[in-house]
């Protein structure tokens, strides 16, 4: 079975996840892998760069995608010719990006089935124009097989309609992604605590939540929280800016930033509003750092195998007593490691996903 797995955005969680998925599927028996990523991906540039026989020109800039559409309805043809030229047996898209109109076209006009790997249902709140933009309905709406990485986002789906015209729906997991052998998680034995909040700086993320039970933490062992991570100022990063103990990086991190983040950090804070699942959780599970995450969404399903996991609901006085329990934990070595082999996680992930590939039919 020879299987096409594109991603054409550009950085973050899409280039990571769309590698380790393929690295997984190409080690699975009787199976050739294709890889296709956006020729500017940000991934494309380290020195480990993974192996990507087709290199999708997009886009660096507004501008440059503006174009790219507007190609596209002035009648740029899809890549049917490297379809043709490789030949693919069926297609994954591993997360919707804003140019797969023109994939989407070339595998419907050469019937190559393909399926989507569904990170979000909807669109969170702050994010609702560019989800519009990835055009994931109408994506959805001709897929053969549609891949959930939460219950969570499978209800959503279903809710949407989506599966009733003969699609198929399975839900698996987003699994641990490793970037790097990580420094290993011990009791901090001089200087603070250390505590990171890292993603997009986005409303749903909690931040407000997270002001308000910093301020109602009261006394507690000595810890210093950074929140990194791009996205527009707000009244919530302007309050934790003024916290003595909190360093505020509003700001893009390159990949290769990514993997220092995570060796500072004791603990990863992850105080959402909503959620579908966590790529950020994902890297702390890697990485054996302990996480504490908010009861929303699909957060609960994807550290349920997570020892060193703690779960509070989303209010600033649960967010306080969880911050509390955490720094207690650590202070006192008692969090663990937690550490998931990301490996053995992906494996597992790639011959549960086999079956949609190869058939169509689900376990």
């Amino acid at each position: 079975m020879h299987v096409l797995i594109w991603h054409w955005g550009r950085r973050g969680a899409g280039p990571l996840f769309t590698a380790n998925l393929t690295q997984a599927m190409a080690a699975l028996p009787d199976t050739r892998v294709t890889l296709s990523l956006a020729a500017q991906a940000e991934l494309l540039a380290a020195e480990d760069a993974p192996p990507c026989a087709w290199r999708e020109p997009t886009y660096t800039s507004l501008p440059g995608y503006a174009w790219q559409r507007l190609a596209g309805l002035l009648g740029k043809p899809p890549p049917t010719d490297q379809l043709r030229a490789l030949r693919p047996d069926v297609a994954l898209c591993a997360m919707p990006a804003l140019l797969d109109g023109r994939m989407r076209a070339g595998l419907t006009s050469l019937h190559i089935p393909y399926g989507v790997v569904v990170h979000d249902a909807v669109a969170h709140p702050g994010e609702g124009l560019s989800f519009l933009a990835l055009g994931q309905k109408r994506l959805l709406r001709q897929a053969a097989f549609i891949v959930c990485l939460s219950g969570h986002v499978e209800a959503g789906l279903r809710a949407q309609g989506v599966g009733r015209h003969g699609q198929k729906l399975v839900t698996l997991w987003h699994p641990p992604i490793r970037l790097h052998s990580p420094s290993p998680a011990r009791p901090r034995t001089s200087g603070p605590l250390r505590l990171l909040n890292f993603g997009r700086l986005l409303p749903y993320k909690g931040l407000d939540l997270l002001a308000e039970a910093l301020a109602r933490l009261g006394p507690a062992p000595a810890f210093e929280l950074r929140v990194c991570g791009e996205g527009p100022d707000s009244v919530a990063l302007s309050r934790l800016r003024a916290m003595p103990h909190v360093r505020v990086e509003a700001r893009w991190f390159k990949e290769a930033e990514i993997p220092a983040l995570l060796d500072w950090a004791d603990a990863l804070v992850l105080p959402y509003r909503e959620a579908s699942q966590s790529g950020v959780a994902a890297l702390a599970l890697a990485a054996g750092r302990p996480v504490l995450a908010t009861k929303v969404g699909g957060l609960p399903e994807q550290l349920a195998q997570a020892s060193a996991a703690l779960l509070c609901q989303p209010t600033a006085e649960d967010i306080s007593l969880g911050l509390r329990a955490l720094l207690e934990n650590l202070a006192s070595g008692r969090a663990g490691a937690g550490q998931l082999c990301a490996e053995t996680e992906w494996n597992k992930f790639a011959k549960k996903l086999t079956p949609a590939l190869s058939d169509g039919k689900f376990f």
